[in-house]
């Protein structure tokens, strides 16, 4: 008998240890309750261990930290109405980890005053690839060799980077690594990107698999930054550690309203925004984007040509508002925020829409239906997957448009040659655009029609960044119009050549370039 409840005593799952928090040396130890344990290094606020039933998911030589790791900080912590909330302080970030009795999410909140001169504002989860072994397969380079800078790598004769595990701001509100019975997922909820840069389509890195495997939230980062940065309060955002499937995007922390966390501004302290708009092209996405210099929203619009929108939990203050048809700015306007109130706003496109005689491609700031744009944000352009990119010959009427390149590179696939029958009425004084989405090393285009050869554009604004190598099409869109003088054009047959030009040089997928959005003649 004694055997028997001795036997029945052994199978019953361990008892969680009671929620709260505890010290041990250096440590500050924050219990779930639920079988979460998370210790945090008082000297410096690094998270040292993170153990989930049992499983140490925090890899031993390298921690989870904000940025590289803060150096030093204050660390303090308390425990009321079954939340902890640990603190950690430095002169220009305060960091916040909280856990709820029963809950097994780490959430999070980071103010900061100015950028980190310790590194990039960003979260990193450094976790045990043993624990953890799936993350996004194609930021996997354990074991690669190094093709561009010390990120872009050649594994098993695919390339593999940190910045191919990106995803657009405006779809990415969980992303997360996953082992046998266990999930660490990151969560950016609600209002979770307001205070970083780069708009709706912006992308940043989610995960890298090497000795360890990162779990990345970036705040703010220079990869292909078209804004300056914000500060202030960031997020909140969380880890939720599950049994391995993903949790829902919208957590909720209407809970952190009430715990005083620096710079974070409450649900009753905001405001909401409702409009309609009208004049975008049928048949593409729209989203309604607002920004000013302290915070940033969006929204996706229902309806297509026209439709209406509503934005809430938005900061007061006076916003611009951007219409993008797809990801093309096509008109704005302006909307001033108060807390607890209802603004309005009706919003038009203003894009120029020609009558064209022929057109590449769709405007919609992004590159789609081209060659390799299928391929491009999660493969370098290198890559053996990638179809030839030529130089390449298009013929108006027969070639297809995913024959197009989708990215014109100075040493790689230059010109491209546009070939093209023109009737009688068709020729005369024209109108040649290109829209283009991003530039590198100061690349644009300039065009030769037959025997006449456009003026050399003005360099676009310059990026501080590598673009399409990392993975994004997304800069900054600019139109280029050639105004082609009449006698050029011929009825029969006509050449149009698009040249990159540059006053800057570089090699392979490093010359200057540019990425197409569509191109027309009117």
């Amino acid at each position: 008998m004694l055997l028997h409840l001795l036997g029945f005593f052994l199978c019953l799952p361990a008892a969680f240890a009671a929620f709260g928090v505890t010290t041990s040396g250096n440590n500050m130890l924050v219990d779930s309750g639920a079988g979460l344990v998370t210790t945090i290094n008082e000297a410096n606020g690094d998270i040292t261990s993170i153990l989930f039933n049992g499983k140490q998911l925090q890899d031993s030589s390298k921690f989870s930290q904000l940025s590289s790791g803060l150096g030093s900080a204050t660390v303090t912590s308390s425990v009321a109405n079954n939340i902890a909330v640990v603190t950690i302080k430095t002169s220009t970030i305060t960091h916040y980890v909280i856990v709820r009795s029963g809950t097994n999410t780490l959430y999070m909140g980071t103010f900061a005053s100015q950028e980190p001169t310790v590194g990039e504002l960003r979260f990193i989860a450094r976790l045990s690839k043993s624990t953890l072994p799936n993350g996004i397969p194609q930021a996997e380079m354990n074991g690669g060799t190094a093709i561009e800078g010390s990120d872009v790598f050649l594994v098993n004769g695919q390339t593999r980077s940190k910045f191919y595990s990106s995803i657009r701001f405006i779809q990415d509100q969980v992303h997360g690594v996953t082992g046998s019975g266990v999930g660490a997922y990151m969560i950016i909820p609600g209002v979770g990107y307001e205070t970083s840069s780069g708009g709706p389509f912006f992308r940043d890195i989610d995960n890298q698999g090497s000795a360890q495997q990162e779990l990345y939230f970036y705040m703010n980062s220079n990869h292909e930054q078209t804004e300056t940065y914000r500060t202030g309060f960031f997020g909140p955002y969380a880890i939720a550690i599950t049994t391995g499937s993903a949790p829902s995007g919208s957590l909720d922390t209407s809970f952190m309203d009430s715990l005083g966390l620096q710079g974070y501004v409450s649900a009753s302290g905001r405001g909401t925004v409702s409009g309609s708009y009208s004049g975008t092209s049928s048949g593409l996405p729209v989203t309604i984007g607002f920004k000013n210099s302290a915070a940033q929203y969006w929204i996706a619009a229902s309806g297509s040509g026209s439709g209406s929108f509503t934005r809430n939990m938005m900061k007061p203050g006076t916003y611009t508002v951007t219409l993008y048809q797809g990801e093309l700015e096509a008109g704005t306007g302006s909307v001033t925020v108060s807390a607890g109130k209802t603004s309005s706003i009706t919003l038009n496109s203003n894009l120029s829409r020609p009558s064209t005689i022929w057109s590449i491609g769709t405007v919609d700031g992004t590159p789609a239906g081209f060659l390799n744009a299928n391929n491009i944000e999660h493969m370098h352009p290198s890559d053996t997957r990638m179809s030839n990119w030529g130089p390449i010959t298009f013929t108006v009427g027969s070639s297809s448009v995913s024959s197009f390149p989708m990215a014109q590179f100075k040493t790689v696939n230059n010109p491209t040659t546009i070939k093209w029958t023109a009737s009688s009425s068709q020729i005369g004084a024209r109108t040649f655009r290109i829209r283009t989405t991003e530039a590198f090393a100061g690349g644009r285009p300039q065009i030769t029609v037959n025997s006449w050869t456009s003026s050399a554009p003005g360099a676009p604004t310059a990026v501080d960044s590598r673009g399409v190598t990392r993975g994004t099409w997304r800069g900054l869109n600019q139109v280029y119009d050639y105004a082609i003088p009449s006698g050029t054009l011929v009825a029969g047959s006509n050449t149009i050549q698009i040249n990159v030009i540059s006053g800057s040089s570089g090699d392979g997928f490093l010359s200057p370039n540019f990425v197409y959005d569509s191109v027309e003649l009117f």
